[in-house]
């Protein structure tokens, strides 16, 4: 009798997981696609910021209306293969476990994908848990959304600041003007934001903000003349 109701048990558990799988896979589809139109709305991280006092700035401007050096210093200084890859940029993740296997300051191999859509969808931070939705969703954006898209996103909803969010909010914030006209040094600055926003700022900036954003700046050609943003036409 006991047997019985144990296997009785298990599969109704099995029952639930698999519907709970179904029912995740279902939704999750649907929210990526409904973003392939419509703007993220709010953030996990932006409400954090809220939460925290630090307020919220953000204005959304399309890919089509930003100055294009503005993808291409995210390319330079986040991930050179955005093209190319297929979400995933393997090779830098290995490269980031070897580094992280020797101690030292943990660093990561995410790429522009997934950053997208771990700020569009999770929260921050580690774990396995975060990390496996993270790969998850990656795959939903890169076929769903499309390279053009998922840059789109990427330049409108991650922090440029203290809670400030965006190419174009962080434009404003920092020079005064709107993301529709950069030069390749103020997209390298805020670019050179991008890894650490509430710890840099774009506007005289000192150390390695300033040696990394002109780092950037000087690659942005690069990334012009190699056609490394050819995905984004």
């Amino acid at each position: 009798m006991a047997q019985r109701a144990d296997r009785f048990t298990a599969r109704r558990l099995m029952h639930f997981a698999v519907r709970a799988t179904i029912g995740f896979v279902i939704i999750s589809v649907l929210w990526v696609a409904a973003y392939r139109i419509l703007p993220p709305p709010i953030t996990v991280t932006m409400l954090g910021d809220v939460a925290a006092g630090r307020g919220l700035t953000k204005s959304w401007m399309s890919l089509s209306d930003m100055d294009p050096d503005m993808a291409r210093a995210a390319i330079a200084g986040e991930d050179g293969k955005f093209c190319s890859h297929d979400g995933f940029d393997r090779e830098a993740i290995a490269n980031a476990f070897r580094r992280n296997q020797q101690g030292g300051r943990i660093r990561g191999g995410s790429t522009i994908s997934q950053q997208t859509a771990k700020n569009a969808f999770l929260w921050q931070g580690g774990g396995y848990v975060r990390k496996g939705l993270e790969a998850w969703f990656t795959v939903l954006i890169e076929n769903i959304w499309g390279k053009r898209r998922i840059m789109e996103v990427y330049l409108n909803i991650a922090e440029t600041g203290i809670g400030t969010y965006g190419a174009n909010a962080g434009a404003k914030r920092y020079f005064g003007h709107d993301a529709s006209s950069l030069t390749p040094v103020e997209a390298g600055r805020i670019a050179a934001v991008l890894p650490l926003p509430k710890k840099r700022a774009a506007i005289d900036p000192s150390g390695f903000t300033r040696s990394h954003g002109n780092r950037i700046a000087a690659l942005v050609g690069v990334v012009k003349r190699r056609r490394l943003d050819a995905c984004l036409d």
